[in-house]
């Protein structure tokens, strides 16, 4: 019984964590967006400086753990490691889900959301199988007896998971998790399709007792049948609060709402355009890279001026600083406004191109890898 406890926790906790490590890697942009989440929620602002080497390393370091317990290279170290790692995510899970702080905890990216209550319990899980596996740390026995062979594995294990994690964030993901992925048609993702049900909440007053000074709360339906209403001596004070009670249809894009500075709805006119869009997102422009920014100035330029195509810039910065930006850089690009949520899932660059044709996501690109325009032209826009 002993065995299989060790084995099988060994086998457990090491896979998951090197899959939660590379799930992670594979997007380190979006785990750093949910670390400062994590940071702004507990006053850490401090912390933020550098949040997207930290996702890096974060990753590299479950998958570093993960792979040294299966391999058992210096089992006591590793144990102690991943007992500290847990203990530290069982006791932020459980302050997120109690105070609910963060929705999505951000365990396995974008791939996999989990609210805090599962993912509370997938700790509770990993933390009892890794005290198991600390009260047996010294049963656990490495796979290969050299210690020459388990440097050598541990040295090259954790070159490609810090590899990884900057490769996937000088790029794009290998694989996309997000909404915005090429091929998805916006317009489908946002619809909610006839008969799905909405969302449904209750309305809930505090009422107080213009006689006695007493105060007590009830919903909507409790104020309609006890006919409270018709005691005058009982009044509503403060606004009413809402409280979801059933969650509805949730379409997978729902927050698409492009605007121009005076706050006219450009949305509809974006998606319905059966033209090639080519869309510049950049949702930060005092942190974007001003020198992608000019070759993709000029991209704009080439395409709009040969295949007339239209040539938008996607920002949420303010329009005072926008327009500031573009007269400085000279850009070819309609300035357009949108929240900064959806345009970090967009596309995981700042900044990053997206080819759109009615509504529907062609491709898109990191500014590292935004094809030339000769290449873009043969394999898009002279096929028409």
């Amino acid at each position: 019984m002993k065995r299989f406890l060790i084995v099988f926790s060994r086998i457990f906790v090491g896979v998951l964590f090197i899959f939660s490590g590379l799930i992670k890697a594979n997007d380190p942009l979006g785990f750093g967006y949910k670390l400062q989440e994590y940071y702004d929620v507990f006053h850490l602002g401090f912390l933020g400086n550098g949040v997207s080497v930290q996702a890096i390393f974060i990753c590299a370091l479950e998958i570093i753990l993960g792979c040294m317990l299966l391999l058992g290279i210096r089992a006591k170290q590793t144990v102690i490691g991943l007992l500290v790692i847990i203990v530290f995510f069982t006791l932020l899970t459980f302050v997120s889900a109690v105070f609910k702080v963060v929705t999505s905890c951000g365990c396995f990216g974008d791939a996999i959301p989990l609210t805090p209550w599962q993912s509370f319990g997938k700790d509770l899980i990993l933390l009892t199988l890794i005290i198991i596996l600390f009260i047996y740390r010294l049963h656990i026995k490495p796979l290969f007896s050299s210690l020459k062979a388990q440097n050598s594995l541990l040295l090259i294990v954790s070159a490609l998971s810090v590899g990884l994690g900057f490769f996937t964030y000088s790029f794009l993901p290998f694989i996309d998790f997000l909404p915005y992925k090429a091929g998805v048609n916006i317009s489908e993702a946002m619809a909610i399709p006839p008969g799905a049900s909405l969302d449904e909440f209750e309305i809930i007053y505090t009422l107080k007792n213009k006689k006695s000074g007493d105060s007590k709360e009830m919903t909507d339906k409790e104020y309609i049948k006890t006919e409270i209403w018709k005691d005058t001596s009982w009044e509503i004070i403060g606004e009413p609060k809402q409280k979801l009670i059933k969650k509805g249809f949730e379409p997978k894009i729902k927050d698409f709402i492009v605007n121009d500075a005076q706050g006219n709805d450009y949305t509809r006119e974006i998606l319905d355009n059966p033209y090639y869009s080519l869309v510049l997102v950049a949702y930060d422009l005092n942190k974007t890279n001003e020198h992608a920014i000019q070759k993709l100035n000029a991209l704009a330029m080439n395409v709009a001026e040969d295949f007339n195509i239209r040539t938008i810039c996607l920002t949420s910065a303010s329009a005072k600083l926008a327009e500031s930006f573009s007269k400085k850089n000279k850009l070819f690009y309609e300035m357009f406004y949108m929240d900064a949520v959806p345009l970090k899932s967009m596309v995981r660059a700042n900044p990053g191109i997206i080819l759109l044709r009615n509504g529907v996501i062609v491709n898109k690109w990191h500014y590292r890898t935004v094809p030339s325009y000769e290449t873009m032209r043969s394999l898009y826009f002279e096929k028409d």
